[in-house]
């Protein structure tokens, strides 16, 4: 049951109260927290000159016009004096998880979205700890006072509203919107704001004569079912500020993956299978040190021209299996253009994943041939953990002698 029809109670909707938060440029903040002599400095943090692209940029190196996913070589030519750092991803998900930790002093109700943003319910909070705005104030001061760092909040009656009220008045904003400000608050913003609309949505709308919330909210909803199905009615009762979606608390993982960007772009299909080999190993390798097993295998692909596609097959039992997981990615190739297209990117993923104690028992088949397969990884695992990654390695990836 939505949270919508849970709040009617004698005909009255119950008040909801939800609060956005979103760390202002959380990687760069992170370097200048741990590097104070960078402060007020265009900070760049991403992956390398050549085939790099930028992961966050501090809102000095913006100025300049340097945003994330941006090539690296672009954001050298923008901004020449900026500071390039690689990312740190095991340091700031020590920091995330100090802030996820403030979060959770003020409601069980906290929905992850990123490592540098959530949803918080607050709603069965303020007799606790005072109005949602005081909530949001006392977050941002914890995180300032315990962290160092400053982080952006929304406080509205929905998911949707607060997402974007938390964009408002970035870095360290608060930006309240009350129940019966919605409307006025939603009317003029202009529709690349609107959720799940890519510039092609943005452009069609454009040309059909809408370009703020309002213009969509007067739409007849024939038009946008007509031009977006079921997604035009969706963003029409967003514009008007109608979203019942609740906060859903979930720190478990919905996928272990890995992806590599090449210095040089791949053309021959033996070398991309030896480099999704090595990210299968990788891949199958966490899953196991996590207890966990995927049953869906997702193969992405980002061509030299940018262009990126995903394809996906799910197996009848969840694996952990590095051999399966790379037979199942030799499949999928074949659904790309792979050979015929320069590649820049590859990357591997597993998802619908559980726990091994959950995974299905297989009946009526060989037993043997499975638990050999495990105890076989499971010694791997022990002398990688032991020797290093380099200690033991599939023939296939062991580089050709010179004669």
């Amino acid at each position: 049951m939505s949270r919508l029809k849970n709040n009617v109670i004698s005909g009255n909707i119950k008040p909801v109260y939800i609060i956005h938060l979103d760390m202002d440029a959380f990687y760069p903040s992170v370097e200048v927290l741990d590097n104070p002599a960078l402060k007020g400095k265009p900070v760049i943090v991403g992956g390398g000159k050549e085939r790099g692209v930028v992961s966050s940029a501090s809102y000095e190196a913006r100025k300049f016009g340097v945003h994330s996913a941006q090539p690296t070589a672009t954001a050298m030519r923008l901004c020449p004096d900026g500071i390039f750092l690689g990312v740190r991803m095991k340091r700031y998900k020590e920091i995330s998880n100090r802030v996820f930790e403030i979060f959770h002093r003020f409601t069980p109700l906290v929905e992850p979205l990123s490592i540098d943003e959530a949803f918080l319910d607050v709603t069965g909070s303020v007799r606790l700890f005072g109005r949602p705005e005081e909530i949001a104030r006392n977050i941002k001061d914890a995180i300032l006072r315990e962290i160092g760092l400053t982080v952006s909040a929304g406080v509205a009656p929905s998911k949707f509203v607060a997402k974007i009220a938390s964009d408002m008045n970035k870095p360290d904003g608060l930006t309240v919107v009350e129940p019966d400000k919605v409307r006025e608050f939603l009317d003029s913003m202009p529709i690349d704001r609107m959720w799940g609309a890519g510039k092609v949505t943005q452009e069609v709308m454009l040309k059909m004569g809408i370009r703020t919330f309002r213009d969509l909210s007067l739409t007849p909803v024939k038009i946008m079912e007509d031009k977006f199905g079921v997604h035009g009615r969706m963003m029409q009762l967003l514009s008007m500020g109608i979203d019942d979606r609740e906060v859903v608390p979930d720190r478990d993982a919905k996928s272990i993956g890995h992806e590599d960007t090449f210095i040089k772009d791949i053309l021959d299909v033996s070398l991309a299978k030896k480099e999704l080999l090595s990210q299968a190993n990788r891949v199958a390798r966490r899953m196991r040190k996590e207890d966990l097993k995927g049953k869906t295998v997702t193969l992405k692909v980002k061509y030299s021209d940018f262009k990126q596609i995903t394809r996906s097959a799910t197996l009848p039992e969840a694996t952990d299996d590095a051999h399966e997981v790379f037979m199942i990615v030799c499949g999928l190739l074949k659904k790309t253009s792979i050979g015929t297209r320069p590649v820049r990117l590859l990357g591997i993923s597993v998802s619908k994943l559980e726990t091994r104690n959950n995974s299905q028992l297989v009946l009526f088949e060989d037993a043997e041939e499975p638990k050999k397969i495990e105890q076989l990884n499971r010694a791997m695992d022990s002398i990688w953990d032991r020797y290093g990654d380099s200690a033991l390695q599939s023939g296939t990836l062991v580089p050709a002698k010179k004669s």
